[in-house]
């Protein structure tokens, strides 16, 4: 079944809009490294899902109060309420006409998730991203994001 208009799905790593586009293709789809019951990986894809979806309460729900999430400037996020405006801005940003995520390498090892990705969106120019997550309990416990950016227009 095709997304609608306001619809969006992911299917083998791409992004599907219902106006017709897919913005989002992994270059490397396969999760390496030690699985040892499956959830960091299902935490990790669902994390992955609904950044792409744009759902911000299906996002939030892969957080607990206990979270911590450490940005590229130093800035220390903890729990829901303070995790939430990042992507609020984000989902913001990613939401603008023209928007490509592409997810590069996938590594599990155990708890431990790490990805890399890039992405461009009508403001910046994502040319490396990453992102490692510490995930226990069904939920990211701990997550760094680093990215190399450059603003449109300078």
């Amino acid at each position: 079944m095709a997304p609608t208009e306001h619809e969006s799905t992911v299917a083998d790593g791409i992004l599907h809009h219902g106006d017709g586009h897919a913005t989002a293709r992994s270059m490397n789809g396969k999760g390496h490294g030690h699985l040892v019951d499956g959830s960091t990986q299902r935490v990790l894809d669902h994390h992955v899902q609904t950044f792409l979806a744009g759902d911000l309460p299906g996002l939030l729900a892969d957080y607990s109060g206990s979270s911590v999430v450490i940005l590229p400037n130093g800035a220390v996020l903890r729990g829901v309420e303070q995790i939430r405006p990042l992507f609020v801005g984000l989902f913001a940003e990613f939401g603008k006409p023209g928007a490509s995520f592409k997810l590069g390498q996938k590594v599990i090892e155990e708890e431990i998730a790490y990805i890399t990705w890039s992405a461009e969106t009508a403001d910046n120019v994502y040319q490396f991203a990453t992102d490692t997550f510490v995930i226990r309990a069904e939920q990211i416990l701990i997550q760094t994001i680093g990215f190399i950016t450059t603003a449109k227009g300078e």
